[in-house]
């Protein structure tokens, strides 16, 4: 592992590091915000998964999550979305390959070599952030925005027990009946549509829903609603009589204006469940 930048911030330090993926076949970078009460314990983990386009960079710049997490001594992990590299896979369109890794092992050509990022997220660079930094990887969140919330919600119920929160921003809530994510997942997974249902949180929700906490915050005008379906998942979680909270933010867009605003929230959410 190599580490590209660390700042100061809110007391704590903001990493960007990179290194060569197992999983992926390439070279990886990853941001880690250590707030500054792991200069003494080790903290436990809110992991940050972005939306489609993004890399590392995006939330760890524009999320404002740093100083609510310095305040609750939690630190954030800031993952790319895609591997990166002249040998891996891309689309012209900007909602598949680089930037779209969509949170899945990909087994369809010219995909699967590179495109595991389930493995990545969930085994290889915990395991790297185990070896490496302060962390108490017993205790771990998780959230992310659009594709990123769709990760997050996927991840959550497909690893019981893994961690003791979850929440997203606009997530991606239904792919299996959106144009994003009846693209991806048949490039990635291919067209049998029985090995896209472990990647839809609407779908997980009616199976199995989630043991802990959970928070949803969906902006009323957000331009993307029909990709998005927040109501599928509303209706399965209702179904379900799954415990959580799930909120229609009146006038927010898909923005990080949005993310931006209810970041304190989504933090002092986690950081209650973290803690207790």
């Amino acid at each position: 592992m190599q580490t590209v930048s660390e700042n100061r911030a809110f007391g704590g330090t903001q990493g960007v590091y990179t290194h060569a993926s197992t999983a992926c076949a390439c070279d990886m970078t990853f941001g880690l915000y250590l707030p500054p009460a792991a200069r003494d314990v080790p903290v436990p983990v809110l992991w940050y998964l972005s939306g489609l386009t993004c890399t590392h960079e995006n939330a760890m710049t524009k999320a404002g999550a740093q100083a609510w997490a310095a305040e609750a001594d939690i630190a954030l992990v800031f993952p790319d979305t895609s591997p990166r590299g002249e040998d891996v896979a891309d689309d012209e369109a900007y909602d598949l390959g680089k930037g779209a890794g969509f949170y899945v092992n990909a087994t369809q050509d010219p995909w699967a070599p590179h495109f595991r990022m389930w493995d990545y997220l969930t085994e290889e660079l915990p395991a790297l952030l185990g070896d490496h930094f302060a962390l108490d990887l017993e205790r771990q969140a998780i959230t992310g925005h659009s594709m990123g919330g769709h990760g997050a919600l996927t991840m959550a119920m497909g690893l019981p027990g893994r961690f003791v929160s979850a929440s997203a921003f606009a997530p991606i809530a239904n792919p299996t009946a959106s144009d994003w994510g009846k693209k991806q997942l048949g490039a990635y997974l291919g067209p049998d549509e029985s090995s896209w249902r472990a990647h839809d949180s609407t779908l997980m929700m009616r199976d199995t829903g989630f043991d802990g906490a959970l928070l949803i915050d969906q902006g009323g005008s957000d331009q993307f609603l029909d990709l998005l379906r927040p109501e599928a998942l509303s209706h399965a979680m209702a179904e379900r009589r799954q415990e959580g909270i799930m909120r229609m933010q009146k006038g927010y867009d898909h923005s990080y204006f949005f993310v931006s605003t209810f970041m304190e929230d989504h933090i002092a959410f986690h950081a209650e469940a973290l803690y207790a």
